[in-house]
């Protein structure tokens, strides 16, 4: 039975004229038109609200006969899975049948569709993605999951083990969800960590992808701690990366804490270790060069005035809070001005000036001396002081 709630949402995009318009387009036809999962989730929590996701008893085939009518822009973009991402006012709204799973594989469903709210409830992941609300804001919760939200509890829908052999990508969203959204204080739920310990097989199975988004969506958290550390004692690290270890990520989480910066998943990722992990988690080429700056500055032994002035500010914190780490030691406030200043530097002696005694691979070889005496110096250096020093 579907439980209406007292409780009400009253965010902006609820008033927005395209989120009315295309409710209206559906309800004015007598289907029903529900906001779901995370704008509701995130509404209650007086969190930001990215993106509108609205259910519907109506066929997808349906939706797009209606929301024509109504002068918005249907776009069947999943409509095999019932979704249809509906354009009004220059925003996509995502409208998508209420379904129930047929089968289930591990990674993907075949689903039915349903016109039961309930049906559609039981099909989602944890209790707080599966509450819903009307056009008016009133809050739908069919399986309890207000409590749990209130709570602050990530519990998996009904029984975790099949939730997770449904899509076993559950398993890392569980972690990711209890980062974000989870109480520390009240601990993690043991069943769900019981079920997703017995299921790690099912993770040797998703995308390198899928295990990508998922564990860079987990580091972006204010304070992951916990949830790695479990990943950790369930053997889901292991899994994903083998030879990856929490340890050096806490430090470097509580590095970044007390120098009061914001979370570089990055810098956690590097942390972590583990083997192979570019290929693992299908890193961007970009994400991937920067990961092999800081490990070849923590390996070379490269200074920090080095590294700020060569790759800039960025690069320069995070090998002094990895460098931290490892000596288990606080990070130095004072060296931030230190690599701040360092990043804005610019060397004083051009190709030119070395010219004509020097030239080809003697050429780039002064240059690397000069700049690295430069560097040395704290930057006291000027051009005519280096030039002085230059061996020609």
């Amino acid at each position: 039975m579907v439980r209406d709630s007292s409780e009400l949402i009253d965010a902006p995009w609820l008033h927005d004229p395209g989120t009315q318009a295309v409710c209206r387009a559906l309800t004015d036809a007598g289907f029903r038109a529900c906001f779901v999962g995370g704008c509701v989730r995130d509404a209650l929590l007086g969190a930001p609200v990215s993106d509108v996701d609205i259910a519907t008893d109506a066929l997808p085939e349906r939706v797009i006969e209606l929301t024509t009518a109504a002068g918005l822009k249907p776009v069947p973009t999943g409509i095999d899975h019932g979704t249809i991402t509906v354009v009004a006012d220059g925003v996509g709204y995502e409208v998508t049948t209420f379904r129930r799973d047929v089968e289930t594989d591990g990674r993907r469903a075949v689903v039915a569709f349903s016109t039961d709210l309930a049906e559609d409830a039981r099909r989602r992941d944890f209790t707080m993605n599966a509450l819903y609300a009307d056009p008016d804001g009133r809050v739908i919760d069919p399986l309890g999951g207000l409590p749990d939200l209130h709570a602050r509890r990530v519990r998996f829908i009904e029984d975790a083990d099949r939730r997770i052999r449904e899509d076993y990508l559950r398993a890392l969203r569980y972690f990711r969800f209890h980062a974000w959204y989870g109480d520390d204080t009240r601990g993690m739920d043991a069943d769900a960590l019981a079920a997703i310990a017995a299921n790690l097989a099912g993770l040797e199975t998703l995308s390198a992808e899928r295990i990508g988004a998922e564990i860079t969506k987990l580091l972006t958290a204010p304070d992951p701690s916990t949830a790695m550390g479990a990943m950790g004692q369930t053997g889901v690290l292991q899994t994903l990366l083998p030879g990856a270890d929490a340890k050096l990520a806490l430090l470097v989480i509580d590095g970044e804490a007390r120098l009061g910066l914001p979370p570089d998943w990055l810098l956690r990722l590097a942390a972590l270790g583990g083997q192979d992990v570019p290929d693992r988690l299908r890193l961007s080429r970009a994400d991937t060069k920067e990961l092999a700056v800081l490990r070849a500055a923590i390996s070379d032994g490269t200074s920090l005035l080095e590294t700020a002035f060569a790759h800039g500010e960025t690069a320069a914190i995070r090998q002094h809070l990895f460098s931290a780490a490892l000596s288990e030691m606080p990070p130095d406030a004072a060296a931030l001005n230190t690599i701040r200043h360092a990043a804005r530097q610019r060397f004083p002696v051009a190709a030119q000036d070395l010219m004509p005694a020097f030239a080809g691979p003697a050429l780039g070889a002064e240059l690397s001396r000069l700049r690295a005496i430069w560097i040395a110096s704290g930057f006291t250096l000027d051009r005519a002081a280096l030039l002085d020093r230059s061996t020609k």
